[in-house]
């Protein structure tokens, strides 16, 4: 029995693409990538085109026609990759028109559209099939996040492997995908983190697909996330820039992303800095959110600096200091954000480095080693590293005062004079503090 899907209505969906050419289309290529909520079957078209999708039950299948369009040859599914899919046919209808069949392994709701041409892509026919049964990435991040509250509760660090299924990011030299690095450094970043007392990690992408920039921190903010690592590798025009970068957002991009949070009316309802917007006016809800911004701000300084201090235990840094950007994924205005290069993947060396299964281990372990230090210091109230640190102690830098060094490890100024036996707040520099437990 086949069933159409209409925009209006369960029973049916008969979607047509708005008017096409005249000229006959090629389909080039088919490619196929898996999500924990879908599968996206992506057809590389030469042109626009017309088209039809409808579905057919036992066996379940996914019908698409083309008009007047042709393939030379068979559509070919990785069978790593091919999620829901079993199998892809393919023929002539009419002489001049093509139809393609997915054989689906279980019932499947399909959702397509068409993508103009844009970056190193041509014209495309996206075709997503989500299982009935699908748990989506949502309710996923807000099942870990919930196993991790609590009193006592672990501290929840979202990690973001960059780009991913049909956007690679950058290509090294010798053939190496970005997405394919960051993929497995942050596997192991995970391992690594779900280790340490007091930590889970919760990965924004799981396998090889892609997400949209906004979509992930905002699914770290469902996870609850107390710090957010987007993990990418570097590429360059000048191959001999190597070496690993850590980034902040900047100034100017917080506030900007803070305009645009408050002109966002379902967004005032979500919890900022644990206070919600949505009976605010606009003047307190400006006030509160810079207010948290800043904490988060201030918090995503102190991780940035260790772990690009701990990454010099791992080989050469692009920079010796913390960078600021305007990078998207960094603009969660209440979740503390990091963005990682973990080197130039457009350089030779670092190339050889990032395909290096050892080098990879490292590059995770310095990065907790980071994560750890952070959380040494500046762990949320009611954590159970909160409850269970030793005291830390912080070398006093140029320009250091007892007010920002309490603000940071979240005390008061009077314990550190206690806990250091101070009578006043001079402070030099080369001093080590005392920091008491939080």
């Amino acid at each position: 029995m086949a069933r159409f899907i209409f925009l209006s209505s369960l029973l049916v969906l008969a979607f047509l693409a708005p008017a096409g050419p005249v000229d006959a289309s090629e389909v080039n290529n088919l490619r196929v990538w898996t999500g924990p909520d879908k599968t996206r079957a992506v057809l590389d078209l030469s042109d626009t085109v017309d088209y039809r999708l409808f579905t057919l039950d036992d066996p379940p299948r996914v019908v698409v026609d083309i008009d007047r369009s042709s393939l030379d040859e068979p559509l070919d599914v990785d069978p790593d990759h091919r999620g829901v899919i079993r199998e892809v046919r393919h023929g002539v209808r009419d002489g001049e028109h093509l139809r393609v069949v997915f054989d689906l392994e279980s019932i499947a709701d399909p959702q397509s559209f068409l993508l103009a041409p844009a970056g190193n892509h041509g014209h495309r026919l996206v075709i997503d099939l989500f299982p009935e049964d699908a748990e989506s990435p949502r309710k996923r991040v807000r099942r870990v996040a919930e196993s991790a509250r609590g009193d006592g509760r672990d501290v929840v660090i979202a990690i973001d492997p960059g780009h991913g299924g049909e956007d690679p990011g950058a290509i090294g030299p010798g053939g190496t995908l970005e997405k394919d690095v960051v993929m497995d450094i942050s596997r192991k970043l995970k391992e690594r983190i779900d280790a340490e007392p007091g930590m889970k990690a919760v990965l924004i992408r799981t396998g090889d697909y892609f997400v949209p920039l906004r979509e992930r921190f905002e699914r770290a903010r469902q996870a609850r996330a107390d710090l957010f690592l987007s993990v990418h590798a570097d590429a360059f025009r000048d191959f001999r820039v190597r070496g690993s970068s850590v980034y902040v957002l900047s100034r100017s991009g917080a506030s900007s992303e803070a305009a645009r949070f408050l002109a966002q009316s379902e967004n005032r309802s979500d919890l900022v800095g644990g206070v919600k917007l949505n009976d605010k006016d606009d003047m307190l809800a400006s006030v509160l959110l810079d207010l948290s911004q800043s904490a988060s701000m201030e918090a995503s300084n102190s991780a940035a600096e260790n772990v690009l201090s701990s990454l010099g235990n791992v080989g050469r840094r692009h920079r010796s200091q913390v960078e600021r950007a305007n990078f998207m994924v960094l603009k969660s205005p209440d979740v503390p954000s990091v963005l990682i290069e973990v080197g130039f993947i457009s350089n030779p060396q670092d190339e050889e480095n990032l395909n290096n299964s050892r080098h990879r281990r490292q590059v995770a372990d310095a990065i907790t080693a980071g994560v750890r230090t952070h959380f040494r210091q500046m762990a949320p109230h009611g954590t159970w590293i909160a409850q269970n640190r030793g005291p830390s102690q912080h070398e006093v830098q140029s320009g250091d005062t007892l007010g920002a060094i309490a603000q940071r490890y979240q005390v008061s100024v009077s314990e550190i004079r206690q806990a250091n036996d101070l009578n006043g707040d001079i402070i030099r520099p080369g001093t080590v503090l005392r920091i008491p437990t939080g």
